[in-house]
């Protein structure tokens, strides 16, 4: 988290280790595709190898929750069924969001995993890389 908001351009790659358990540590190389409604020939690419992902929706931006669900459609329809998780961030300004409790619920008719985040206060993001990574370690 960093209060100087940067618009990703392109694709942002970074790197998270996470502790399995007390004999594995994976390292998740993470790709920051900055959420689009279209995706091109180009961010195609960037998906091809994935082995999981996460969708993250802003609380705060409603068009953020339509951007994910979109984006969980095309990588399924691009990769097929792959591991992922949902965490709707800035969970520490609830009272500005615009996600509503029929979005949550819709999200949880879903059966998906999810979070309610804040990378500002660090709350849930460890959890929800912890749990992916858990299930991408056969």
């Amino acid at each position: 988290f960093s209060e100087k908001y940067l618009s990703t351009v392109g694709v942002k790659v970074d790197s998270k280790e996470v502790q399995i358990d007390t004999d594995t540590t994976i390292k998740l190389m993470i790709w920051d595709i900055a959420g689009k409604d279209s995706f091109s020939t180009l961010d195609n690419n960037y998906l091809k190898g994935s082995s999981g992902y996460m969708l993250v929706a802003d609380g705060t931006r409603k068009n953020t929750i339509a951007t994910a669900y979109k984006l969980q459609q095309h990588m399924e329809e691009l990769l097929g069924p792959l591991p992922f998780c949902m965490l709707i961030n800035k969970h520490d300004l609830k009272d500005e969001w615009q996600f509503s409790a029929a979005n949550l619920d819709e999200v949880q008719s879903k059966n998906w995993t999810y979070y309610l985040t804040s990378a500002k206060e660090g709350e849930n993001v460890n959890e929800a890389f912890s749990a992916l990574g858990k299930v991408l370690v056969p």
